[in-house]
């Protein structure tokens, strides 16, 4: 039977194999999957390294309370962010056994420059990527309007960003009212890149019923590594895609997202992008007065123009009608002229005309009246001869019988008769009556 050990003296001897074959420290790529502070300032880790979604190795780490205190503050003043879980960094570590914890690294060092270069190298194949995809200019391609009054708002209800955006849009100064709706997501950690995109896939479907004017992303600052968020591929495809204009007030001064670059207007705070918002009004406003200015001088211009116009087409009017008055007056008057010279002959003619008809009419009218005093002469000696008195001048007489002449009457004897002479009348009565002819 071969010695035995004991468990301690088994862990003695890996532990002295380990100080005498290993190097003091070494520099390791690893991610923090876990990080603990103690009450007492030591900071214990969990380091793993990942193949896909797969840990293919994982250790315990430890960074004693005087290491971590100055670590911890170069860190966060070269990177802007304190150390957490998730974060990949290239640490300086001392490899250590101990007989009852067993194996661990105590971290002595964490170059942060690794861990801005690697999220640098891993932000610029991502900007790569959509490069190659033609993303980073979709959204920018989108029209704005000049008057969002429609807002959907992606933010956290509870953040200090939004509530500065809903102040800052409520308290304009102008007056203006812009509606908006919030759509809660999450703005860091693990959580935040699918939070944020399922808030863009929820204000897309409302869009096809309720349609927005633009999609404000804000969240109130924070540090560098707080907004990695942000640089998510996928994420800024979403962004890249959305059929609505995104407005990024994501509010860090420094440094400029993937979503910012995507987006169609990137604006640096919540606050910058209420007053982004509400100087398009104003903008739009101040416009509206200007052209309402330029239509004024325009009219007034017109005006003093169509006024002097019609001053000169009065004057040119006037003396086009004095002009045709006189021309008139002139042509009246030659008019006249010949009229008084072409009447003159023809009433010449009609004068003498006149006076030779007059004369025949003398004549014409003598000779009628000649023959007409004639024809009365001979009309006045018929009615001499048939005068009933020149008969009884001549010895004849009248005789009636009631009034009527004897030849109409059918005498008897007895009857009494008048007869009428020239200066006597006779009454007589018939004795005896003989008939004598046919």
């Amino acid at each position: 039977m071969k010695q035995a050990l004991s468990l301690l003296e088994l862990n003695l001897l890996v532990k002295d194999t380990l100080e005498n074959q290993l190097d003091p420290v070494y520099w390791v790529i690893a991610e923090i999957a876990e990080l603990n502070q103690a009450r007492q300032g030591h900071a214990y880790l969990e380091l793993v390294e990942k193949q896909g979604q797969k840990i293919a190795a994982k250790i315990r780490a430890n960074i004693w309370a005087y290491t971590f205190r100055g670590l911890a503050a170069r860190f966060e003043s070269i990177t802007g962010q304190s150390l957490k879980s998730g974060m990949k960094v290239l640490a300086q570590v001392s490899v250590t056994f101990h007989e009852v914890y067993g194996l661990s690294l105590n971290i002595r060092d964490i170059d942060p420059n690794f861990t801005l270069g690697e999220r640098a190298r891993i932000r610029q194949e991502v900007i790569d990527k959509l490069s190659r995809e033609g993303l980073l200019e979709k959204n920018k391609a989108l029209s704005l309007s000049k008057v969002p009054q429609k807002i959907a708002v992606i933010s956290s209800a509870t953040a200090a960003g939004y509530g500065d955006f809903v102040k800052q849009l409520h308290n304009n100064r102008y007056g203006y009212q812009i509606h908006h709706r919030l759509f809660q997501a999450t703005l860091q950690g693990n959580e935040a890149v699918k939070s944020l995109i399922t808030a863009l896939q929820s204000v897309q479907s409302q869009h096809l019923t309720h349609p927005f004017d633009a999609l404000v992303i804000i969240r109130g600052g924070g540090a560098q590594l707080d907004l990695d968020c942000f640089d998510d591929y996928d994420l800024a495809s979403e962004i890249a895609r959305s059929p609505i204009p995104v407005i990024t007030g994501i509010g860090h001064e420094r440094d400029e997202t993937i979503a910012d670059l995507v987006a169609h207007t990137k604006m640096k705070t919540p606050t910058a992008t209420a007053e982004f918002l509400l100087s398009g009004f104003l903008e739009f406003e101040e416009q509206l007065e200007w052209q309402w200015k330029q239509i004024q001088r325009y009219a007034e211009q017109m005006r003093l123009s169509e006024e002097r116009k019609l001053r000169e087409l009065e004057h040119l009017l006037k003396q086009q009608a004095n002009f045709n008055l006189q021309k008139g007056r002139e042509m009246l008057h030659y008019t006249l002229k010949q009229i008084r010279t072409l009447a003159g002959q023809p009433l010449q003619l009609s004068k003498i005309q006149l006076h030779n008809l007059n004369l025949i009419l003398e004549k014409s009218c003598s000779q009628r009246i000649k023959r007409e005093k004639k024809q009365l002469d001979l009309i006045e000696k018929d009615l001499q001869r048939l005068n009933p008195l020149r008969y009884f001048d001549m010895g004849y007489t009248r005789t009636e019988v009631g009034g009527k002449p004897i030849h109409q009457v059918d005498l008897k004897e007895g009857d009494e008769m008048e007869t009428f002479g020239a200066k006597q009348k006779i009454k007589s009565k018939v004795i005896k009556l003989e008939n004598y002819g046919k």
